[in-house]
């Protein structure tokens, strides 16, 4: 562990799988906090097992997740399972978990249980559609989410069936805002001296996501719909076929858009009425568009983006995956991390995005096999070499 991350010292207690809490965890694990990954016997986080591709045993998925983290194999529905996450509580300035709502106090560890253990610990629950209402005891999963918070009803094309986020939109955003709420109550802990319950849902951080169309709602009652790439408040803002593929343009004020009619040689555009102003040229976004296809079809999209780039218009290339990690501001920024790992050569992380000058975001170590920490931390908290042998042989925890 370095000395000069922001979060050293932090320790957290990840009982979560799959990708919400799991993606928080690896956010605070990025920024020093100790990260002790809590799994199920007989296999431990499902998306170990979701692929291919593989690393090893576990999915790349897995793999990218779970950096930074240690892993201990633990039933947490036997008695002896529970005395040892009792102990590792007790430790603990956090706890994650993202189980149906009612399964963990039902396991004896539910908010109320864990506050008589520690009661400093911030403990944040992550759900499908939040601890109470009507749909609380539902599962939930990012796809749901996506469609019940109208993700998928202005997603695609004003033509396609309806479509989900590339990414599961959902389960980040839902990551994101469970560490701003942790990192919010832990200063209030710093402040106060103690640790509160804090929950996240899937549906509601989709739904903040709506901003726009939502606020279009509120004002006039209009459902919004699929727009493809084009933006719902300004105009020209979307890709433009070329001569051999697409770019993005962004000319979204006033100036761009004055400089991309001298690029494009249509300064008498900026005269009419119809295209004059940003409000005139979004009510006109269709009639605009016809006109700006016939002259961006004309040229490459690496001749159109070096004129614009050239003119200080916001523009850019669509990547393929391949075409982002060989783009060269990309490899400037060190967002390609190869580790060492147990099952093969390398393996490559997408690296930290928040750069902080005084206390960056390290990528250490790769992910985890299946309980590797488990006797390391068992240790720690007072097991003998003879305990944690029958603790393994009987599978209240377990090594991969």
């Amino acid at each position: 562990m370095t000395s000069n991350q922001s979060l050293e010292g932090i320790t957290v207690i990840d009982c979560s799988q799959i990708l919400a809490g799991p993606f928080c965890s690896m956010l605070l694990a990025d920024h020093g906090a100790r990260v002790i990954k809590v799994e199920k016997p007989n296999g431990g986080d499902d998306v170990r097992g979701w692929g291919p591709p593989f690393i090893g045993d576990d999915s790349s998925a897995f793999v990218q997740l779970n950096r930074n983290k240690e892993s201990i194999s633990l039933d947490i529905k036997e008695k002896s399972g529970k005395e040892i996450l009792k102990k590792l509580i007790k430790t603990a300035d956090v706890l994650i978990e993202n189980s149906r709502v009612g399964t963990m106090d039902k396991l004896g560890f539910g908010y109320d249980d864990v506050k008589k253990i520690n009661s400093k610990i911030i403990y944040c629950s992550i759900t499908g559609f939040g601890s109470e209402g009507p749909y609380s005891k539902r599962g939930g999963f990012d796809l749901i989410a996506q469609g019940m918070s109208g993700l998928m009803s202005i997603t695609g094309h004003p033509d396609s069936p309806p479509a989900k986020v590339g990414v599961p939109i959902a389960d980040l955003n839902t990551g994101m805002f469970a560490m701003q709420g942790i990192l919010s109550a832990y200063i209030h802990r710093l402040k106060k001296n103690e640790g509160q319950y804090m929950e996240v849902s899937l549906l509601e951080s989709a739904l903040a996501y709506t901003m726009y169309e939502s606020s279009i709602y509120f004002t006039t009652g209009k459902i919004s719909t699929p727009d493809g790439s084009a933006h719902r408040l300004t105009a020209p803002y979307q890709a433009f076929k070329t001569k051999d593929g697409y770019i993005n343009i962004g000319a979204a004020n006033q100036s761009n858009w004055e400089r991309l009619l001298n690029v494009l040689g249509l300064e008498n555009l900026n005269k009419d009425p119809d295209f004059s102003d940003s409000k005139s040229r979004q009510v006109n976004r269709k009639k605009l568009e016809k006109i700006l296809e016939k002259i961006f079809i004309t040229k490459s999209s690496k001749e159109w983006i070096k004129m614009l780039i050239e003119s200080s218009i916001p523009s850019g290339p669509i990547y393929n995956m391949k075409e982002v990690w060989e783009d060269e501001q990309v490899k400037y920024r060190k967002m390609d991390v190869k580790l060492d790992h147990p099952k093969q050569k390398k393996s490559r992380n997408i690296g930290v995005a928040v750069k902080l000058s005084k206390t960056p975001g390290k990528i250490k170590t790769p992910a985890p096999l299946y309980g590797e920490h488990s006797s390391k931390i068992l240790k720690e908290l007072g097991y003998s070499e003879d305990e944690i042998k029958n603790l393994i042989n009987s599978n209240i925890s377990g090594m991969g």
